[in-house]
């Protein structure tokens, strides 16, 4: 087998995990809401709306609760919409106060610290901050000066997906180092309230919510051949299709010129000299383990490699736009309220639904995978009509998207960060195996769907 194969090779063994060598993987997620929630009934309440129509939207929602930070009530009970200047003010402070939370969450999943951090994104929708909520963020909360950053803001309920696109490329540049995308929504800083079925929608909808999740990539290492290299290989296999045999460490390649051998590394630090002989002799090493006075056996080294860590590894992304419907979604400058206001399209869940499997089949081209090839789906919690448009289209189950559901359910539409929540919860679940794949996907603005696909 050709060696430069290895690049895209998945070492696997009866007792460890199987991991996608070189490509960034998600290590840590963490979220974080307002500090209240309501029911879709105390929110109509709380405004007072007896507009049947609007009623109907708000609790035929398939929401229970949303977390928000509704105005206080004036001294006759009646909770005034805020003006614009108060609503970004609410947006700088909660966050600051949401992503904070987020983030730390996230490391201390990741089993990471603050001081570990060398590139931070923010991902952004309900308000906008110059210098950016990364600078802010690193500001109060003492990160490294020296730590990179990004801001990513306007992009919509999509955002997350091109955020983790971008830190993905920086994460496989910087092998071993640790990036985080975080998502702040403070969709209580981006409302409008009048008697029009166009802000019902938006207003029975959203909730807030931030989400981080950390990347590394483990670091790569080729070295050179050496002509006393022994034939023992250890088998290479793609990364991609389903059906790849496990790698072995007891399989020898007769017709082999040199060892080519897959090893997991722990951490940069933990190689301190060149890899056993047995292990690195003429091999191209996607990564190493410790080093050994003495020669070892491939099993040996197989054996000193550690546990991965719980998240999966991304191995592609794909985006589809829809530029006859980029009016569809928009968040804009009303003139009669003197404030920006959201408006989605009464058609977008179709829309949405009807391109659902031109994204997810892009994304699945060349991998030799199928969409029931696909065990976990975390897609976008963008309301009860996009989720079920998207379940018609590509033929999922209602078990498929359950923690999509169970988020919209219990936090509502959290916007960039709907996916993480969802992500989150899988995990928590303990459900997705070594070796199974899974298809994220967001939708927003543009109108635009953003697919990644990962592997256990």
């Amino acid at each position: 087998m050709d060696t430069g194969t290895l690049e895209a090779g998945i070492l696997a063994t009866e007792h460890r995990t199987a991991v996608a060598l070189g490509r960034p993987r998600m290590i840590g997620v963490g979220t974080a809401t307002s500090a209240t929630s309501y029911s879709q009934q105390e929110v109509l309440d709380a405004f007072g709306i007896t507009d049947p129509r609007i009623r109907s939207v708000f609790l035929n929602s398939a929401i229970d609760r949303r977390h928000l930070a509704l105005p206080a009530p004036d001294s006759n009970g009646v909770r005034a919409p805020e003006p614009q200047g108060d609503l970004l003010d609410k947006h700088k402070r909660m966050a600051l106060d949401m992503g904070a939370e987020a983030l730390l969450a996230c490391l201390k999943r990741a089993g990471a610290q603050l001081s570990d951090l060398r590139h931070l994104c923010c991902v952004t929708t309900t308000g906008f901050l110059t210098p950016g909520l990364s600078a802010l963020l690193i500001r109060e909360l003492g990160i490294d000066r020296h730590c990179s950053r990004s801001d990513i803001v306007g992009m919509g309920c999509n955002a997350g997906l091109n955020a983790l696109n971008v830190v993905s490329g920086w994460s496989a540049a910087n092998p071993g180092e640790l990036a985080v995308v975080l998502c702040v929504e403070a969709c209580s800083a981006a409302y409008a309230v009048d008697s029009t079925m166009r802000t019902a929608v938006v207003n029975s909808l959203f909730g807030d919510g931030a989400a981080a999740v950390a990347l590394m990539t483990n670091p790569v290492t080729v070295r050179p051949a050496a002509p006393e290299a022994p034939a023992t290989r250890v088998r290479a296999v793609p990364a991609l299709p389903p059906t790849a045999e496990q790698a072995t460490a007891s399989e020898e390649l007769a017709d082999a010129p040199a060892a080519a051998v897959i090893v997991l590394m722990t951490s940069p630090d933990t190689v301190k000299s060149p890899a056993p002989r047995a292990v690195a002799a003429g091999a191209r090493t996607l990564a190493a383990v410790p080093a050994a006075e003495e020669p070892v056996t491939v099993p040996e080294a197989l054996a000193a490699v550690p546990a991965v860590r719980e998240g999966p590894s991304i191995l592609k992304f794909a985006s589809c736009i829809i530029p006859e419907a980029v009016d569809a979604m928009r968040y804009d400058w009303d003139r009669d309220q003197g404030r920006f206001s959201f408006y989605l399209d009464p058609l977008i869940p179709y829309v949405v639904g009807a391109h659902a499997e031109i994204a997810v089949d892009r994304l699945l081209a060349g991998t030799g995978l199928r969409r029931s090839d696909i065990g976990h789906w975390l897609v976008h919690s963008g309301g009860k009509k996009v989720i079920d448009a998207v379940v018609v289209n590509l033929g999922l189950t209602r078990h498929d998207v359950r923690h999509t559901t169970g988020v919209l359910r219990d936090y509502g539409n959290v916007s960039s960060g709907s996916f993480l929540f969802s992500y989150e919860r899988l995990l928590e679940e303990e459900a997705a195996k070594p070796g199974e794949y899974g298809v994220l996907m967001t939708m927003g603005p543009g109108s635009t769907i953003e697919t990644a696909l990962v592997r256990w």
